[in-house]
Protein backbone atom coordinates (compact mmCIF):
# COMPACT_ATOMS: atom_id res chain seq x y z
CA UNK A 1 0.00 0.00 0.00
CA UNK A 2 3.15 2.48 0.19
CA UNK A 3 2.11 5.32 -2.12
CA UNK A 4 -0.47 3.70 -3.45
CA UNK A 5 -4.17 4.39 -3.57
CA UNK A 6 -5.75 1.44 -1.90
CA UNK A 7 -9.61 1.25 -3.17
CA UNK A 8 -12.64 3.15 -1.82
CA UNK A 9 -12.17 4.73 1.44
CA UNK A 10 -15.88 5.88 1.85
CA UNK A 11 -18.56 7.11 -0.47
CA UNK A 12 -21.00 9.99 1.42
CA UNK A 13 -24.58 11.06 -0.28
CA UNK A 14 -27.11 13.46 0.96
CA UNK A 15 -30.39 12.07 2.45
CA UNK A 16 -33.72 14.14 3.46
CA UNK A 17 -35.11 13.11 6.79
CA UNK A 18 -32.72 11.59 9.52
CA UNK A 19 -34.99 9.22 11.53
CA UNK A 20 -35.75 7.11 8.12
CA UNK A 21 -32.07 7.28 7.10
CA UNK A 22 -31.24 5.76 9.66
CA UNK A 23 -33.86 3.61 10.54
CA UNK A 24 -32.99 2.23 6.56
CA UNK A 25 -29.28 1.91 6.71
CA UNK A 26 -29.66 -0.32 10.42
CA UNK A 27 -32.76 -1.84 10.87
CA UNK A 28 -33.13 -3.05 6.82
CA UNK A 29 -29.93 -3.06 5.55
CA UNK A 30 -28.64 -4.57 8.89
CA UNK A 31 -25.22 -1.57 8.69
CA UNK A 32 -23.22 -0.75 12.15
CA UNK A 33 -24.08 2.87 13.17
CA UNK A 34 -20.45 3.56 13.15
CA UNK A 35 -20.56 7.59 14.23
CA UNK A 36 -23.76 10.22 15.07
CA UNK A 37 -21.80 13.42 14.71
CA UNK A 38 -22.37 16.19 12.73
CA UNK A 39 -21.85 18.58 9.47
CA UNK A 40 -18.58 19.89 10.09
CA UNK A 41 -19.46 23.10 8.12
CA UNK A 42 -23.69 23.19 9.10
CA UNK A 43 -23.24 21.74 12.81
CA UNK A 44 -27.49 21.78 12.72
CA UNK A 45 -27.21 18.66 10.25
CA UNK A 46 -25.94 15.01 11.16
CA UNK A 47 -23.41 13.74 9.72
CA UNK A 48 -23.95 9.67 10.02
CA UNK A 49 -21.75 7.28 9.70
CA UNK A 50 -22.22 3.34 8.85
CA UNK A 51 -20.02 0.66 7.89
CA UNK A 52 -19.06 -3.01 9.56
CA UNK A 53 -17.53 -3.38 12.77
CA UNK A 54 -14.80 -1.21 13.58
CA UNK A 55 -15.27 1.38 9.83
CA UNK A 56 -12.72 -1.01 7.82
CA UNK A 57 -11.98 1.25 4.93
CA UNK A 58 -14.18 0.33 1.98
CA UNK A 59 -16.97 -0.49 3.97
CA UNK A 60 -18.43 3.44 5.47
CA UNK A 61 -21.06 4.82 4.14
CA UNK A 62 -21.92 8.32 5.49
CA UNK A 63 -24.86 10.53 4.85
CA UNK A 64 -25.77 14.45 5.57
CA UNK A 65 -29.57 14.02 6.30
CA UNK A 66 -31.56 17.40 5.76
CA UNK A 67 -34.79 17.67 7.12
CA UNK A 68 -37.18 18.47 3.83
CA UNK A 69 -34.21 18.61 1.56
CA UNK A 70 -35.61 18.96 -2.39
CA UNK A 71 -35.10 15.26 -4.18
CA UNK A 72 -32.07 15.42 -5.93
CA UNK A 73 -31.54 14.20 -9.85
CA UNK A 74 -28.83 11.61 -10.79
CA UNK A 75 -26.86 12.77 -13.69
CA UNK A 76 -23.69 12.79 -15.48
CA UNK A 77 -20.48 14.37 -13.22
CA UNK A 78 -21.69 12.56 -10.29
CA UNK A 79 -21.43 8.95 -8.93
CA UNK A 80 -24.67 7.45 -9.17
CA UNK A 81 -24.56 3.96 -7.98
CA UNK A 82 -23.50 2.46 -5.25
CA UNK A 83 -22.57 -1.60 -5.28
CA UNK A 84 -22.16 -3.58 -2.03
CA UNK A 85 -20.24 -6.97 -2.05
CA UNK A 86 -22.59 -9.97 -0.75
CA UNK A 87 -22.17 -14.02 -0.70
CA UNK A 88 -23.91 -16.21 -3.44
CA UNK A 89 -27.26 -17.70 -2.13
CA UNK A 90 -27.95 -14.38 -0.38
CA UNK A 91 -30.70 -12.80 -3.44
CA UNK A 92 -33.84 -14.86 -1.91
CA UNK A 93 -32.90 -13.27 1.17
CA UNK A 94 -32.86 -9.47 0.31
CA UNK A 95 -35.76 -9.76 -2.06
CA UNK A 96 -38.02 -10.98 0.89
CA UNK A 97 -36.54 -8.45 3.24
CA UNK A 98 -36.97 -5.84 0.56
CA UNK A 99 -40.80 -6.68 -0.30
CA UNK A 100 -41.65 -7.07 3.42
CA UNK A 101 -40.00 -3.14 4.17
CA UNK A 102 -41.54 -1.99 0.87
CA UNK A 103 -38.17 -1.38 -0.59
CA UNK A 104 -38.29 -1.06 -4.82
CA UNK A 105 -35.79 -3.05 -6.47
CA UNK A 106 -35.29 -4.44 -10.01
CA UNK A 107 -35.05 -8.01 -10.41
CA UNK A 108 -31.37 -9.80 -10.50
CA UNK A 109 -29.29 -9.41 -13.60
CA UNK A 110 -26.26 -9.70 -14.51
CA UNK A 111 -23.05 -7.42 -15.59
CA UNK A 112 -19.48 -8.17 -16.47
CA UNK A 113 -20.57 -11.99 -15.32
CA UNK A 114 -21.54 -10.87 -12.17
CA UNK A 115 -25.17 -11.35 -10.67
CA UNK A 116 -26.35 -8.05 -9.28
CA UNK A 117 -29.56 -6.88 -8.04
CA UNK A 118 -30.21 -2.96 -7.99
CA UNK A 119 -32.51 -1.28 -5.14
CA UNK A 120 -33.43 2.48 -4.40
CA UNK A 121 -32.75 3.63 -0.31
CA UNK A 122 -36.15 6.06 1.01
CA UNK A 123 -34.70 8.88 -1.21
CA UNK A 124 -33.96 7.08 -3.70
CA UNK A 125 -30.47 6.72 -3.95
CA UNK A 126 -29.74 3.93 -6.28
CA UNK A 127 -27.68 0.76 -4.71
CA UNK A 128 -26.74 -2.68 -5.91
CA UNK A 129 -25.77 -5.96 -4.40
CA UNK A 130 -23.21 -8.07 -5.98
CA UNK A 131 -22.13 -11.75 -5.87
CA UNK A 132 -18.39 -10.64 -6.70
CA UNK A 133 -16.83 -13.60 -9.23
CA UNK A 134 -14.20 -14.04 -7.04
CA UNK A 135 -15.89 -13.83 -3.92
CA UNK A 136 -15.02 -11.54 -0.79
CA UNK A 137 -13.40 -13.09 2.27
CA UNK A 138 -14.62 -9.81 4.62
CA UNK A 139 -16.37 -10.25 7.90
CA UNK A 140 -19.73 -8.42 7.85
CA UNK A 141 -21.47 -6.87 10.70
CA UNK A 142 -24.61 -8.86 11.56
CA UNK A 143 -27.59 -8.19 13.37
CA UNK A 144 -30.42 -10.42 14.67
CA UNK A 145 -32.44 -10.10 11.41
CA UNK A 146 -29.58 -10.12 8.66
CA UNK A 147 -26.87 -12.80 9.66
CA UNK A 148 -23.32 -13.29 8.10
CA UNK A 149 -24.73 -15.27 5.34
CA UNK A 150 -26.45 -12.72 3.61
CA UNK A 151 -24.76 -9.89 5.36
CA UNK A 152 -23.20 -7.36 2.80
CA UNK A 153 -19.56 -7.67 3.11
CA UNK A 154 -18.45 -3.53 2.19
CA UNK A 155 -18.07 -2.10 -1.23
CA UNK A 156 -17.79 -3.90 -4.44
CA UNK A 157 -17.90 -0.74 -6.07
CA UNK A 158 -19.10 2.78 -7.05
CA UNK A 159 -20.40 3.39 -10.80
CA UNK A 160 -19.44 7.54 -12.03
CA UNK A 161 -21.76 8.40 -14.97
CA UNK A 162 -19.70 11.00 -17.08
CA UNK A 163 -20.43 13.02 -20.56
CA UNK A 164 -17.15 12.32 -21.64
CA UNK A 165 -14.67 9.24 -19.58
CA UNK A 166 -11.29 10.15 -21.09
CA UNK A 167 -10.09 12.84 -18.31
CA UNK A 168 -11.44 11.01 -15.34
CA UNK A 169 -10.06 7.76 -16.33
CA UNK A 170 -6.57 9.10 -16.93
CA UNK A 171 -7.29 10.21 -13.04
CA UNK A 172 -7.56 6.27 -12.34
CA UNK A 173 -4.80 5.21 -14.02
CA UNK A 174 -2.24 7.91 -14.18
CA UNK A 175 -2.58 9.33 -10.93
CA UNK A 176 -4.36 6.52 -8.86
CA UNK A 177 -3.32 3.39 -10.41
CA UNK A 178 -6.20 1.90 -11.80
CA UNK A 179 -6.25 -0.29 -15.14
CA UNK A 180 -9.18 -0.97 -17.55
CA UNK A 181 -10.31 -4.36 -16.85
CA UNK A 182 -12.75 -4.66 -19.44
CA UNK A 183 -15.57 -2.58 -21.31
CA UNK A 184 -19.48 -3.12 -22.49
CA UNK A 185 -21.22 -0.80 -24.32
CA UNK A 186 -20.65 2.38 -23.04
CA UNK A 187 -19.76 0.74 -19.38
CA UNK A 188 -16.01 0.86 -18.53
CA UNK A 189 -14.34 -1.07 -15.71
CA UNK A 190 -11.72 0.10 -13.73
CA UNK A 191 -9.53 -2.17 -10.93
CA UNK A 192 -6.89 -1.39 -8.59
CA UNK A 193 -4.53 -4.55 -8.05
CA UNK A 194 -3.68 -2.76 -4.77
CA UNK A 195 -6.19 -4.35 -2.36
CA UNK A 196 -8.74 -7.08 -3.36
CA UNK A 197 -12.37 -5.32 -2.42
CA UNK A 198 -13.48 -2.28 -2.59
CA UNK A 199 -11.18 -2.10 -5.97
CA UNK A 200 -13.69 -1.39 -8.20
CA UNK A 201 -14.68 1.84 -10.38
CA UNK A 202 -17.10 1.66 -13.92
CA UNK A 203 -17.25 4.93 -15.67
CA UNK A 204 -19.85 5.21 -17.68
CA UNK A 205 -20.39 7.32 -20.81
CA UNK A 206 -23.58 9.54 -21.29
CA UNK A 207 -22.33 12.70 -23.52
CA UNK A 208 -26.14 13.71 -24.01
CA UNK A 209 -27.25 12.66 -20.17
CA UNK A 210 -27.95 15.77 -18.60
CA UNK A 211 -25.64 16.61 -15.58
CA UNK A 212 -26.78 15.37 -11.72
CA UNK A 213 -28.37 18.01 -9.93
CA UNK A 214 -27.69 17.45 -5.74
CA UNK A 215 -30.17 17.08 -3.29
CA UNK A 216 -31.70 14.25 -1.32
CA UNK A 217 -31.09 10.90 -2.65
CA UNK A 218 -27.83 11.54 -4.51
CA UNK A 219 -24.00 11.04 -4.23
CA UNK A 220 -21.97 13.74 -2.44
CA UNK A 221 -18.67 12.74 -3.04
CA UNK A 222 -16.46 9.34 -3.27
CA UNK A 223 -13.10 9.19 -1.56
CA UNK A 224 -10.11 6.69 -2.06
CA UNK A 225 -7.86 5.31 0.69
CA UNK A 226 -4.37 5.39 1.66
CA UNK A 227 -2.26 4.32 4.32
CA UNK A 228 -1.62 7.36 6.41
CA UNK A 229 -0.76 11.36 6.09
CA UNK A 230 2.79 10.64 4.45
CA UNK A 231 0.75 8.98 1.41
CA UNK A 232 -2.00 11.42 1.81
CA UNK A 233 0.68 14.38 1.34
CA UNK A 234 2.14 12.43 -1.82
CA UNK A 235 -0.89 12.37 -3.91
CA UNK A 236 -1.07 15.95 -2.83
CA UNK A 237 1.66 17.09 -4.26
CA UNK A 238 1.46 14.92 -7.14
CA UNK A 239 -2.36 16.05 -8.10
CA UNK A 240 -1.02 19.72 -7.20
CA UNK A 241 1.85 19.52 -9.61
CA UNK A 242 -0.35 18.28 -12.51
CA UNK A 243 -2.31 21.75 -11.97
CA UNK A 244 -5.30 20.61 -10.47
CA UNK A 245 -6.77 22.76 -7.47
CA UNK A 246 -6.70 20.42 -4.54
CA UNK A 247 -7.29 21.38 -0.87
CA UNK A 248 -4.77 21.68 1.83
CA UNK A 249 -4.88 18.32 4.61
CA UNK A 250 -7.85 18.42 6.57
CA UNK A 251 -8.60 17.11 9.59
CA UNK A 252 -11.99 15.21 9.61
CA UNK A 253 -11.57 13.34 13.40
CA UNK A 254 -11.59 10.08 12.04
CA UNK A 255 -9.18 10.46 8.84
CA UNK A 256 -7.39 13.57 7.38
CA UNK A 257 -8.75 14.37 3.87
CA UNK A 258 -7.95 15.84 0.49
CA UNK A 259 -10.40 17.23 -1.74
CA UNK A 260 -10.08 17.94 -5.32
CA UNK A 261 -13.11 17.86 -8.46
CA UNK A 262 -11.85 15.99 -10.88
CA UNK A 263 -12.50 16.75 -14.84
CA UNK A 264 -15.66 14.60 -15.50
CA UNK A 265 -17.58 16.77 -12.43
CA UNK A 266 -17.29 14.52 -10.06
CA UNK A 267 -15.96 15.51 -5.92
CA UNK A 268 -13.34 13.01 -4.99
CA UNK A 269 -11.48 12.86 -1.57
CA UNK A 270 -8.72 10.78 -0.59
CA UNK A 271 -8.61 10.04 3.23
CA UNK A 272 -6.17 8.18 5.56
CA UNK A 273 -6.95 4.87 7.43
CA UNK A 274 -5.38 6.90 10.41
CA UNK A 275 -6.87 7.61 13.38
CA UNK A 276 -9.79 5.42 13.07
CA UNK A 277 -13.40 5.32 14.79
CA UNK A 278 -11.79 4.01 17.89
CA UNK A 279 -10.55 7.49 18.85
CA UNK A 280 -13.83 8.78 21.42
CA UNK A 281 -15.83 6.05 21.80
CA UNK A 282 -15.19 2.47 23.18
CA UNK A 283 -15.67 -0.36 20.54
CA UNK A 284 -18.63 -1.73 21.56
CA UNK A 285 -20.48 1.69 22.09
CA UNK A 286 -19.79 3.32 18.32
CA UNK A 287 -22.65 5.29 17.45
CA UNK A 288 -24.21 5.62 20.51
CA UNK A 289 -24.05 9.04 21.60
CA UNK A 290 -23.64 12.50 19.74
CA UNK A 291 -19.98 13.33 19.06
CA UNK A 292 -19.37 16.94 18.46
CA UNK A 293 -16.14 18.35 16.60
CA UNK A 294 -14.06 20.30 19.14
CA UNK A 295 -14.81 23.24 17.78
CA UNK A 296 -18.37 22.67 18.76
CA UNK A 297 -18.59 21.11 21.86
CA UNK A 298 -19.36 24.31 23.79
CA UNK A 299 -22.78 24.62 21.31
CA UNK A 300 -23.75 21.29 22.23
CA UNK A 301 -26.76 22.12 23.82
CA UNK A 302 -27.38 25.11 20.84
CA UNK A 303 -27.01 22.11 18.62
CA UNK A 304 -28.73 19.52 20.28
CA UNK A 305 -32.22 22.08 20.24
CA UNK A 306 -31.68 22.37 16.40
CA UNK A 307 -31.25 18.69 15.07
CA UNK A 308 -33.98 16.30 14.16
CA UNK A 309 -34.85 13.43 17.11
CA UNK A 310 -33.92 10.01 15.89
CA UNK A 311 -34.04 8.11 18.95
Amino acid sequence: MENRIAGLHHITAIAGMAKQNLDFYTNVLGLRLLKKTVNFDDPGTYHFYFGDEKGSAGTILTFFPHEGARRGSAGTGMATNIAYAVLEGSFDFWIDRFEKHNVIYNKPSEKFGEKYLTFLDPDGLKLELVIPKNGDNRKPWETDEVKAAVATKGFHGVTLTLQNKEKTAKILTDIFGYSLQEQSGNRYRYITDAVDTANIIDLVELPNEPRGIGGAGTNHHIAFRVKNDDVLMYFHDKIAGLGYNITNKIDRNYFHSLYFREPGGVLFEIATDNPGFGIDEPWDKLGSGLLLPPQYESRRAEIEAVLPKVD
